[in-house]
């Protein structure tokens, strides 16, 4: 029982400076998307629930420019359903690591997988605890929440180069999770610039219908690393 309790307590820790990065790039591009909502008449309390219902910033991006084309509401569901699949194939791998949970508190998990939190939860190395991804994934929530009802309230009033800034936000922080892994593996190194060329050759070339480049390049590149890369000996 001690060890269990000495895991969730180091899981917590872990989960807690993990998420760092996470908040640092979720709270300006959330913000960028309540000013966005703003720009489209979407309320505060609609972009509010949004972001706290939904949880998925490319869908929420991507319904917003459906709204703004007066798309209707079933295929905007639609849409978004179609690009949030990605999320299955990522509860399926990460579940297999998951040690030690209550089936209560994979409902609450689930909800939290985005791809930012699964890229941090998937570098990890060892089984995932239920601390760390609660930590991981609630921080990161309540930055994504917040900073969508900052930027709908404040966003106006910041100068334009400022706005139009905000949502390089996401790429800084996907740089900040990838460097110190690229740095320690090879692999990781190699996959990313696989991924990269994947997604630039079916989007570039619209070899797939909108929604779905992101999808199908999440699928070939797992296949592509299953398949080929070879996992490297930890030196200890």
């Amino acid at each position: 029982m001690e060890e269990i309790e000495q895991r969730n307590n180091n899981g917590l820790k872990e989960g807690v400076i993990s998420a760092i990065p996470v908040i640092i790039g979720y709270f300006p591009v959330a913000m960028a998307f309540g000013l966005l909502a703003k720009t489209v008449n979407v309320s505060l309390l609609d972009s509010f629930l949004f972001s706290l219902l939904v949880f998925a910033g490319a869908s929420q991006f991507m319904a917003l420019d459906l709204i703004k084309a007066g798309i209707a509401t079933g295929d905007i569901i639609i849409a978004t359903l179609l690009l949030n699949l990605r999320h299955i194939m990522m509860s399926a791998s990460l579940s297999v690591r998951l040690k030690e949970s209550k089936k209560k508190w994979l409902l609450f998990i689930a909800f939290g997988i985005t791809d930012e939190t699964f890229a941090v939860a998937s570098l990890k190395k060892g089984p995932l605890t239920r601390a760390f991804l609660l930590a991981l994934q609630g921080l990161s929530y309540i930055a994504w929440v917040s900073g969508s009802v900052v930027g709908y309230l404040v966003g106006a009033v910041l100068p334009m180069t400022l706005q139009s800034s905000l949502g390089i936000g996401l790429y800084a922080m996907f740089a900040a999770i990838l460097t110190p892994e690229i740095r320690k593996s090879l692999n990781v190194l190699i996959l990313s610039i696989i991924s990269g060329l994947i997604y630039f050759i079916i989007y570039y070339f619209h070899l797939l219908p909108s929604g779905w480049d992101l999808i199908g390049t999440i699928i070939l590149s797992s296949g592509i690393g299953l398949m080929v890369l070879k996992d490297e000996e930890e030196v200890i």
